[in-house]
């Protein structure tokens, strides 16, 4: 059997090597669909989907975009634990419906907003524990920070806690954006509860900050519109000057 310190070392390797290659997807995503204007969109909105599962995906052909071309480019890094509901949102926000069951995402989930002159991408990455070591190097192209906890998972809140505090301190001033999902759930906690326990109280003052109940699942889709008041919010941060 291999010693503990060669599996770690070769699970750090393997995790690097998912970052890797999402992020070339991402790049060639960008750059493929830029100045494209994304068929079957739901009001403005496109959800693609770029895993390490698939290195060979196909992208779908897109008609010209007769719009300005001189938009200005955001992102927005969607991060939080694993199994939080992070792909959820995206998917409800950009199809307005509710999926019965979406894979955990292994490497990377984007989706594109254009609005007027806002071009906005955002760049979804997989919240296992070895992806969540390179969340820091994804921060320094973002413009708003959404990290998504599940209201449910209390035995992981401490974890969710540590890992948001840790991106703040390398990002002082970004945005952010605190999305309480699965609120559909009888045990869910309350956004002051989990105010409390991320303990968002240390954060006052320093930064824009939002926490908002949501959910966006088959069971809740009389809640599941919570959801596009962040879309809403998103725009209006990103519109400021």
């Amino acid at each position: 059997m291999a010693p503990t310190g060669v599996l770690r070392n070769l699970t750090l390797v393997l995790g690097a090597a998912v970052v890797v290659l999402g992020s070339l997807l991402f790049i060639a995503w960008k750059l493929y669909f830029r100045g494209t204007e994304p068929a079957g969109t739901w009001d403005g909105w496109e959800l693609r989907e770029l895993q390490e599962r698939d290195p060979a995906v196909r992208l779908p052909s897109s008609p010209a975009l007769s719009c300005c071309p001189q938009a200005v480019w955001k992102q927005v890094l969607v991060l939080g634990l694993d199994g939080a509901g992070k792909s959820s949102v995206l998917h409800y926000i950009c199809s307005q419906k509710a999926r019965t069951r979406i894979s955990p995402t292994l490497g990377f989930n984007t989706a594109q907003l254009r609005v007027g002159g806002l071009e906005m991408d955002l760049l979804e990455v997989g919240g296992s524990y070895n992806l969540r070591a390179y969340w820091p190097l994804y921060l320094s192209d973002a413009h708003v920070l959404v990290f998504v906890v599940d209201s449910v998972d209390r035995s992981r809140l401490l974890t969710a806690r540590q890992e948001l505090h840790a991106l703040l301190a390398e990002e002082p001033r970004l945005p952010l954006v605190v999305l309480a999902n699965k609120q559909d759930k009888s045990d869910a906690l309350s956004t002051e509860e989990l105010r409390e326990e991320l303990a968002l109280h240390l954060l006052s003052g320093q930064r824009e900050l939002f926490l908002l109940p949501t959910s966006a699942t088959w069971a809740s889709l009389s809640t599941a519109t919570s959801v596009l008041h962040v879309k809403s919010l998103l725009v209006t941060l990103l519109s400021q000057p």
